[in-house]
């Protein structure tokens, strides 16, 4: 579990450099840029759920990224929210209803922090009334929000109404 928590973070870590890195890559090693790594962050939060699990879900949702929305889509080339969403912990192992109703209604609440994992549903004016999302570390989630917009990872919104806990009973 503590190397794909690892490995994720690094990930998202790397992410800004991708290009740099591709070029280094590609041209070889002859000159390279300075780069500043970001200021230590607090420890991030413990996963929801069975850690090993969460880390999973976390980890397929953000493989996503960069592929389109399509309503009702559930993958592996498009998805719409609850797809992704249903999709991660499907990966992970863990059954949970498909659409985000569905997630907010028969999941249970997540209690006092949100951790990487936890679901949070919003209000919408798309054809469900409702959107999902997945919490991925302090202050961000995934979430694929309409057409047009690829699967990304953004900063966590205010005003929801809810968020579950996949994988941990009820």
């Amino acid at each position: 579990m503590a190397v794909l928590v690892v490995v994720t973070i690094l990930a998202a870590l790397a992410a800004p450099h991708a290009r740099t890195v591709r070029g280094l890559v590609a041209g070889g090693l002859a000159e390279l840029p300075a780069i500043r790594l970001p200021s230590p962050t607090p420890t991030p939060a413990p996963p929801a759920g069975d850690g090993v699990q969460a880390a999973r879900a976390v980890a397929f949702a953000l493989a996503q990224r960069g592929k389109p929305y399509r309503w009702g889509a559930e993958g592996p080339h498009a998805y719409d929210c609850s797809g992704l969403t249903w999709a991660a912990w499907r990966a992970a192992g863990v059954a949970i209803p498909r659409t985000a109703a569905g997630q907010l209604a028969h999941l249970p609440r997540a209690r006092g922090r949100l951790q990487p994992g936890d679901l949070i549903i919003y209000r919408s004016r798309g054809p469900s009334r409702r959107h999902v999302a997945m919490v991925v570390g302090r202050s961000r989630m995934v979430e694929a929000l309409g057409q047009g917009i690829p699967v990304r990872s953004t900063s966590l919104r205010p005003g929801y109404l809810g968020a579950v806990r996949p994988g941990t009973g009820r």
